[in-house]
């Protein structure tokens, strides 16, 4: 059995306040933008800084990705307390969508109202109250689910199964109230990028739902073209940094790093007969983190100059996802076939038909006992080394001069 999505309990001491009831937080709902400090097109490590400044409401989250195919589904942080889901496109790892499927647990303002919530029921009629008429739904009689549309925004609402025949075709007009006298409660609020007119909702509907375009100019996972044993080109900054540039170069081209730390010198992990314990000595060597480019820099601790160059993916399921954004590599080789290329999407089979096989992997375990993640393997090239994870996707590429 495929175990299908990887929860990752975010572990934080629970500091529920007295009063702080289920579902007594309001966040603000923004039709085709987001909701409270949550914006769609945001990336997913913008997203966690802001649940670590409020860990007192968002004590409990959840994030679901599926192991094998990190690609293929949402990568999804949700708030099972509070009712509601952030949809992360797996590419480029930007919200697309926000789902509230627990319209009890979540208060709502918009304008000067509240909605949902344990004292607002999300009904039909207030609903159609609050945000004025619409063009009618849709009606899916399969799921028996009545969707009704406001640009970036919409509201799914379950139809008792004898009274599906209310819809007479896709697009129905919703009787405010059925024959028996009660009104429809929305099941789930969607919060999508409207302004392409697309109609977001459940099932199918889903899908359609896109992160906003970046604007011209935003550097978020900028292409960054390698040139195997030469150099860095950043393609929308247009900075070249080249393996042996000095520490001044770098700042003077990617500004200061967020980070500086010593190399410490084994990071592959060698086992010899007579010592089974790891060697760590610490060398002059240290590393510029560039968090926000999903790099990280290595210099001579002699010369300042550039030995490596370390760029990250931030697949989930690796122990440092959301340390990094993820680096949109593109790498070209001269040597070898130059119209295949290798992004953050190539996986460890296709390398293999480009660079040929390269023997067995050195194993770089990541102290598995306190990494729930498991272990990753490093295959190294000349010039290049990529730590591979067990679903054969790569964490890791590491960039040098042999």
């Amino acid at each position: 059995m495929l175990h299908h999505h990887h929860q990752q309990q975010l572990q934080r001491p629970r500091r529920r306040c007295e009063g702080t009831a289920m579902g007594a937080i309001v966040l603000d709902l923004r039709p085709g933008n987001g909701i409270g400090p949550f914006s769609l097109g945001m990336p997913i490590c913008e997203a966690f800084t802001q649940i670590e400044q409020q860990p007192n409401i968002y004590d409990v989250v959840h994030v679901k990705h599926f192991d094998e195919e990190p690609l293929k589904l949402d990568i999804v942080v949700s708030f099972p307390d509070h009712g509601f889901h952030l949809r992360f496109d797996p590419w480029s790892q930007r919200l697309r969508l926000i789902e509230i499927f627990d319209v009890k647990r979540l208060q709502m303002r918009y304008a000067t109202s509240l909605i949902g919530g344990p004292s607002n029921l999300a009904t039909f009629v207030a609903i159609y109250a609050l945000f004025g008429p619409t063009f009618p739904g849709i009606c899916d009689k399969d799921r028996g689910v009545y969707t009704l549309f406001y640009p970036g925004l919409s509201f799914a609402f379950p139809i008792p199964p004898q009274y599906t025949d209310c819809c007479h075709d896709r697009e129905a007009e919703l009787p405010l109230e059925f024959p028996d006298g009660t009104t429809p409660v929305t099941c789930r609020v969607s919060i999508y990028d409207g302004s392409a007119d697309k109609k977001v909702g459940v099932g199918s509907l889903m899908h359609k739902a896109s992160a906003p375009p970046l604007l011209p100019g935003n550097l978020y996972m900028e292409e960054v073209h390698v040139k195997l044993g030469e150099e860095l080109y950043f393609s929308i900054g247009g900075q070249h940094i080249p393996f042996g540039a000095s520490t001044q170069d770098v700042w003077t081209e990617l500004g200061h790093p967020c980070g500086i730390h010593q190399k410490q010198v084994d990071q592959m992990v060698i086992h010899s007969a007579s010592d089974p314990r790891p060697r760590k000595t610490v060398c002059g060597d240290y590393f510029y983190n560039y968090f926000a480019r999903g790099l990280d820099i290595l210099f001579d601790g002699k010369t300042h100059r550039i030995k490596k160059f370390v760029l990250h993916t931030n697949y989930p399921g690796h122990a440092d996802f959301n340390s990094y954004i993820k680096c949109n590599f593109v790498i070209q080789g001269s040597d070898y076939n130059s119209k295949q290329s290798i992004t953050p999407s190539t996986k460890w089979d296709q390398v293999k038909e480009i660079l040929g096989d390269c023997g067995r992997a050195a194993i770089q375990t990541q102290g598995s006992t306190n990494n729930p993640f498991g272990s990753t393997f490093v295959y190294g090239y000349q010039n290049i080394a990529f730590e591979v994870m067990k679903n054969d996707y790569f964490a890791t590429v590491t960039l040098f001069q042999s």
